[in-house]
């Protein structure tokens, strides 16, 4: 079982997470107000220092491509995690940006953000099949821009549904922390987990850094279940 812990604000926090075990550790390079989103640079210093040690994701909000692109050439991350709006990165508009970026970072995988609202998620993860390399299943919030950091659960058994019908490998992801990781991979079966939320330790000036306990209580969690 794969754990994918998000999000890292600095090279060390990324190092002593990926020493306890971490496989993929995420960057939010953004300037919209995301949880925990960092700029460019200091994203590119975080992955050129994670080199490796572990996968090293970074993900985009965006609707327009040329500023995806744009994102993933100053970064340089081994995986690109689209969570925009998916009526406007849709899976025509992922397939040429998938075409452009790997003429030039020929290892970069697409991990494809689907919203679990409810039923209509099957048809989604229907349609981005063919143009995505990792599915990442996540909830929604309204005050949040994009796909995940909602800090809830969604409908596990709609989760199951797309893990037995997709031939691509499925992270599970939204509301997970170290006391339901394991119920969750019980019940769903992924390929690997991810938490943001509940492996946070909050800043009494606002903001966050990640709790190392609570992400080796989550690997490990999530190790057992497995």
């Amino acid at each position: 079982m794969k754990v994918q812990i998000y999000t890292m604000q600095t090279a060390a926090e990324a190092l002593e997470l990926a020493a306890l075990g971490v496989d993929c550790l995420g960057v939010t390079p953004s300037d919209r107000g995301l949880p925990g989103e960092i700029s460019n640079e200091m994203a590119r210093e975080i992955v050129d220092a994670l080199a490796g040690k572990a996968t090293r994701v970074a993900l985009s909000v965006e609707a327009e491509p040329q500023a995806i692109a744009a994102m993933v050439d100053a970064v340089r991350p081994d995986v690109l995690h689209l969570c925009g709006d998916i009526a406007k990165v849709t899976p025509v508009v992922v397939k040429a940006l998938r075409s452009e970026l790997l003429a030039r970072h020929p290892d970069l995988k697409i991990l494809q953000a689907i919203p679990m609202t409810g039923p209509e998620a099957l048809d989604h993860a229907a349609a981005f099949e063919p143009v995505s390399d990792i599915f990442i299943l996540d909830s929604v919030a309204a005050h949040i821009g994009g796909i995940g950091a909602a800090g809830v659960t969604h409908d596990w058994s709609l989760s199951r549904e797309i893990v037995v019908r997709s031939k691509l490998p499925v992270i599970l992801a939204g509301g997970l922390g170290p006391d339901n990781v394991g119920e969750a991979i019980r019940a769903v079966r992924p390929w690997a987990v991810d938490s943001l939320t509940h492996t946070n330790s909050p800043l009494a000036s606002g903001g966050f850094r990640k709790d190392p306990a609570k992400v080796a209580a989550f690997v490990a969690a999530a190790r057992a279940a497995a």
